[in-house]
């Protein structure tokens, strides 16, 4: 007779059947059964959180009395494991659940007092013992706020960091190259490529600086708030233990939030976090809709840079190379637009003392903040690292360009200047050969006035 794959459990409710290879227990059971919605699961950097959390919450309350050292040391070996992504697989509970996240705490519970009692030898209760001084309403906005705050020190700021020395190195580079500049798309007066990049190059720092400016606030932490921030079952000596230990655990400087009622009733640094992502992916899709121009052609449009050919383009025409990455940044930066608009909804949903919408914000906020880091990485190495220029597509139209007559303003006037201009671009002809005609100059004179390199420089 087969032997039955389900082990009976128990909860508040009553009982019911577990995979018997499961980890977790009823209340994770239950939440399999009640929210089959989108199949995605918590990420990883909010499991890596809760195990990080239980983890420093076991020792705390260890210190402070609340459990004995045997079963304080079991649940820190188990959350450990839980932390270092050995379990991921025990924590199948859909996104789309409970507005506290509670399915998902009682998740890590549940898990964690299954590995403390079957490492430690003693009995664990995922309530009484991994729970202990904590609740929902605190343990998954901490979580928020850890996760987020890991993601963004360990890969969104080196990521950025890595670009800006790559837009740099590039802009250094090209220094001494200039080429036609474009406003409404149109032909403007010149510009050095150096100039173009630094432009990049400034926005990615704005970028950098903005998201350490959140840092102070993402680094302040519900946890001893419980359940409405009154810190009820709780030592009061628990937020500030539990802060050092969860400190020391992240590499992070961590405190107690500054109000518990605030830290459980809404999720305003989250948005603020999301706004700073957002302001990102628009200064990300301006720069890969500036590579995409430069590249495009290579005849038939500018074609002023070739970027990296990384992929055949088409499946149907032989030859044909596409601005591959800078299209796949364009669709990240639409993605990171698209979660800012959710996040902001779900941080509007603080009713009273708690936020109903922690799984949302915590799932949309990690995504853009990983599919971010990602795409400056590749955004770097694969195609700003290794663009390179085509100076004679780049000196002919400049020699073309009529606009670079706005150089004579001062000395033939603006109505003259756009009659030198008209006239080029009707003949095809260049600027520095109508002028020579018709301003009445002499040619050194002109040939100094109408230099591109000279104009970078302003004056």
């Amino acid at each position: 007779m087969a032997k039955n794959p389900f082990r009976i459990e128990r909860d508040s409710l009553g009982t019911i059947e577990v995979p018997r290879k499961a980890l977790w227990g009823a209340q994770t059971q239950r939440a399999c059964l009640n929210f089959p919605i989108s199949g995605r699961t918590m990420p990883r950097p909010f499991i890596r959180a809760l195990g990080l959390i239980k983890l420093a919450a076991a020792e705390a309350n260890g210190r402070l009395g609340g459990l004995d050292a045997e079963v304080a040391d079991a649940i820190v070996g188990a959350a450990r494991a839980v932390a270092d992504g050995l379990h991921d697989e025990q924590f199948p509970v859909d996104v789309f659940q409970t507005g506290s996240g509670t399915s998902t705490n009682m998740n890590a519970n549940e898990v964690i007092a299954h590995l403390a009692t079957r490492d430690g030898g003693r009995a664990v209760h995922p309530n009484d013992d991994v729970n202990r001084a904590q609740s929902s309403n605190d343990v998954i906005p901490t979580a928020i706020h850890l996760s987020a705050a890991l993601e963004l020190k360990e890969t969104l700021l080196p990521a950025l960091r890595e670009l800006l020395r790559t837009i740099e190195r590039k802009g250094r580079q090209l220094r001494g190259v200039p080429k036609t500049g474009r406003t409404h798309l149109m032909d403007a007066m010149p510009l050095r490529f150096d100039q173009e990049l630094s432009g990049w190059a400034q926005q990615i720092r704005n970028a950098i600086e903005r998201l350490q400016a959140v840092q102070p606030r993402l680094h302040q932490i519900a946890q001893g708030a419980t359940a409405v921030g009154t810190g009820v079952n709780a030592d009061p000596r628990f937020a500030a233990v539990f802060a050092r230990a969860l400190s020391r655990h992240a590499g992070l400087r961590l405190a107690p939030a500054a109000n518990p009622f605030e830290a459980l009733s809404c999720q305003d640094t989250a948005a603020e976090l999301s706004g700073q992502l957002k302001v990102l992916a628009c200064a990300l899709m301006k720069i890969a809709n500036d590579l995409r121009w430069m590249n495009s052609g290579p005849l038939a449009g500018l074609g002023e840079i070739e970027l990296p050919a990384l992929q055949p383009g088409s499946s149907i025409m032989p030859g044909k190379v596409n601005p591959v990455i800078p299209e796949a940044v364009a669709m990240v930066a639409a993605q990171v637009i698209g979660n800012d608009a959710t996040i902001t909804v779900a941080a509007q949903s603080g009713n009273f003392q708690l936020n109903v919408m922690l799984p949302l914000v915590a799932d949309n906020l990690l995504s853009s903040l990983t599919i971010l880091a990602a795409a400056c990485r590749q955004l770097s190495r694969q195609c700003i690292a290794g663009f390179s220029v085509r100076r004679d597509r780049i000196d002919q139209a400049l020699a073309r360009n009529p606009i670079l007559v706005t150089a004579l303003n001062p000395v033939i006037g603006y109505a003259a200047g756009a009659e030198i201009a008209k006239q080029a671009y009707r003949e095809g002809r260049s600027v520095l050969d109508v002028a020579r005609e018709r301003s009445g100059l002499p040619d050194a004179d002109l040939r100094r006035l109408l230099d591109p390199l000279r104009l970078t420089e302003g004056g």
